[in-house]
């Protein structure tokens, strides 16, 4: 079986890659069934988070203030993948933030991934639930949710159990599957918006709570429409 791997989480302001950002990233490498390396770091959205994940994660926005763009990290981020297989619990999420990450900053990400959820579906259908918390606290795993690094580690754990209880005879099931996102590289904020976008904000003494420099096009187009829309010109 697959014994060797990147175990990887993300935590993000929501639940679109298209639109949503990566607040956290943790990742576990694994060599021979045993922990060889380990990565975690903070990842400012540029964009203040909800109620709701900070309820949900316990990140709070000062964590985030002072930690890196994604392009800075997204380096190391692909250095410490490098060429192994995903694991992770509903891995194809992770992946696909990462991805349009690595897209959005031209470097090439194709992988192939072992879903820890799925396996549950397939060899534990009976389960009142199949979380990641709730089979972590099925099978005595240590755990503490929604946390990148506490996430992937949790994952990696319970992959190897139910590779020790299920593996042999369906070993199919176990071979790493290529993961499949689609993306198109989002370029960067243009200075006739970011121009026009500071004259409205002025113009209307508007205070907003994202990062103008962080926006891409796509994301400026919108808010200068919903502003022209509101406001005026």
């Amino acid at each position: 079986m697959t014994d060797s791997y990147v175990a990887l989480d993300v935590e993000t302001t929501g639940l679109d890659p298209k639109r949503d950002k990566i607040i956290e990233i943790g990742m576990v490498k694994v060599r021979s069934g045993k922990i060889a390396a380990q990565f975690e770091s903070f990842v400012n959205p540029g964009r203040p988070l909800t109620e709701r994940i900070i309820e949900l994660t316990g990140i709070r926005n000062e964590q985030l203030s002072d930690a890196r763009d994604i392009g800075e990290i997204m380096p190391e981020v692909l250095r410490f993948i490098g060429d192994d297989i995903l694991v992770g619990h509903r891995i194809l999420f992770d992946y696909s933030f990462i991805k349009k990450a690595a897209v959005n900053h031209r470097y090439t990400f194709e992988k192939t991934g072992i879903d820890t959820l799925k396996l549950a579906k397939t060899f534990l259908p009976d389960l009142e639930s199949r979380s990641l918390a709730f089979l972590c606290g099925h099978y005595g795993i240590e755990h503490n949710a929604h946390r990148a690094f506490a996430d992937a580690r949790a994952a990696s754990d319970l992959y190897q159990k139910l590779a020790m209880l299920f593996y042999q005879g369906n070993e199919t099931a176990f071979t790493p599957k290529r993961l499949l996102y689609q993306v198109k590289r989002e370029t960067p904020v243009t200075i006739p918006q970011k121009e026009q976008l500071y004259k409205l904000l002025d113009r209307h003494k508007l205070k907003v709570d994202y990062q103008v420099e962080k926006l891409t096009r796509n994301e400026a187009s919108r808010i200068i429409a919903q502003l022209l829309a509101e406001y005026g010109r």
